[in-house]
């Protein structure tokens, strides 16, 4: 757990490192459904491999179909991430920045989050997962 209480404002909470072998998988199964589906299945605590996931089912195709899945798997890892950072000391409030690559994993569900929301309709979620993210890390969106 890693907690960081600042003179300067807000706690900053950084998530664990992910599991570098995971990761792997992650890179390995590129934007192919059925291995980032088995990764998640194998790793279904991993932030990482639903943000994956979404990406990858986002990228695949357009319409409301695609972007309703995607929306699914970028919701699981999101919620997934609540509990993660709650875990991990967060206590609602304060920073989750993009800077700490073990963070990133949460911070994709919530864009994606956001994305898709946009895409289906959803707009009151679409600015509240906005204003999360900017809550979150207010120098958001990262550059890279």
């Amino acid at each position: 757990m890693d907690v960081n209480l600042t003179p300067s404002g807000p706690p900053e909470t950084i998530l664990p490192t992910a599991d570098q072998g995971m990761l792997d998988r992650i890179e390995a199964s590129g934007d192919n459904l059925p291995a980032l589906s088995q990764v998640v299945a194998d790793h279904p605590e991993s932030l990482f491999a639903w943000a994956a996931l979404g990406d990858a089912i986002e990228g695949a195709g357009s319409g409301v179909d695609f972007a309703v899945r995607a929306y699914s798997a970028f919701r699981v890892g999101y919620h997934r991430g609540l509990d993660s950072l709650r875990k991990n000391g967060w206590r609602g409030s304060g920073y989750v920045r993009w800077r700490y690559e073990s963070n990133r994993g949460f911070l994709r569900c919530l864009a994606g989050l956001a994305r898709m929301s946009a895409v289906i309709g959803e707009e009151s979620e679409h600015e509240r997962c906005e204003e999360f993210l900017r809550m979150l890390d207010p120098t958001w969106p990262p550059a890279d």
